[in-house]
């Protein structure tokens, strides 16, 4: 590998496996996850990483995604996922698993006062809410008509990278994190590291992540299996709506055959009925039922008005 090359690279962390791994280091965590409860970071005392299942187990498997899985000092768990390519039932997914999380608490024989908070954040890099430009939302179960939060036990932060705004000096807290995590190049990085220490640990997380050759090499490996996926489905889309056209203007010809075909009826059905036939003699000689006659002969009238 090219040795200017080597030093002038950086993992992004839109990358969900650059982003897994920069939630292993305990003050990153502690960083991102007091700005996503609003609260100041010392005072969040513990973080422990909750092992996944997501393992790759199989080439099957190597696009699942990946997910940071944390569990508070109080009990309460906060699972943590970053989506690059556009994802249609995203919502569906996050209430499935959340509600998995939620439920996944309780054991046979305990009551439900064991049930501690859970928290999903989804970090977009697509468009989810395309009816307005907030990139930041926090969702929970509230009264529909007042507004009157029902629980907080349940809790989801949709964070749009693509919706961020220009950069503020006075940006603090979640934006701050978002605009990190949407860097594209060691310069804007460098400029978000001198914002914030939680920051500046996670810039510096990222330089040792980007040196490690084992994990440029996994990392790059994420990135293929994303981009061929992404290239793949992309293929796969223009291929169906080629197909679709084809299709279409076939059954429009089709169609066009059939219409001619029936205005040529609709002709010769009033010509004869100008001579004096009946519909049921004129069904005999055009070899066709009364019936489909005399709808012919109702649209020609249905012309006429």
């Amino acid at each position: 590998m090219d040795k200017r090359n080597s030093e002038n690279f950086i993992m992004l962390p839109t990358v969900d496996f650059c982003f897994k791994e920069l939630m292993q280091n305990p003050k990153v965590r502690q960083g991102f996850i007091a700005a996503i409860m609003g609260k100041d970071p010392k005072t969040i005392r513990k973080t422990t990483l909750i092992p996944n299942a997501t393992k790759k187990e199989s080439e099957d498997a190597k696009l699942g995604i990946l997910d940071v899985m944390v569990e508070m000092e109080d009990g309460s768990k906060i699972n943590m996922e970053m989506q690059v390519a556009y994802f249609g039932y995203w919502s569906s997914r996050v209430l499935f698993y959340v509600s998995k999380t939620y439920s996944g608490q309780i054991k046979e024989g305990e009551d439900y006062d064991v049930l501690k908070k859970c928290i999903h954040v989804s970090i977009l890099d697509f468009i989810h809410f395309p009816q307005d430009k907030k990139c930041y939302r926090k969702i929970a179960f509230c009264d529909v008509e007042t507004g009157e939060q029902y629980t907080d036990l349940m809790e989801l932060h949709i964070l749009e990278l693509k919706k961020l705004p220009p950069g503020d000096q006075n940006e603090e807290g979640v934006i701050r994190w978002m605009r990190f995590f949407g860097g594209k190049n060691r310069k804007e990085f460098e400029d978000m590291a001198k914002t914030d220490e939680y920051i500046e640990e996670a810039y510096d997380e990222l330089k040792k992540l980007s040196m490690d050759e084992q994990k440029r090499l996994e990392y790059e490996a994420r990135q293929k299996a994303i981009r061929d996926y992404n290239s793949q489905m992309k293929s796969a889309r223009e291929y169906g709506l080629k197909k679709g056209m084809e299709e279409g203007i076939e059954q429009g010809i089709e169609q066009g055959k059939a219409q001619g075909e029936r205005s040529v009826l609709q002709k010769l059905i009033r010509k004869k009925k100008e001579k004096g036939m009946s519909l049921a003699m004129i069904a005999e000689l055009l070899e066709m039922t009364l019936k489909e006659v005399e709808e012919l002969d109702n649209e020609i009238s249905d012309k006429r008005f």
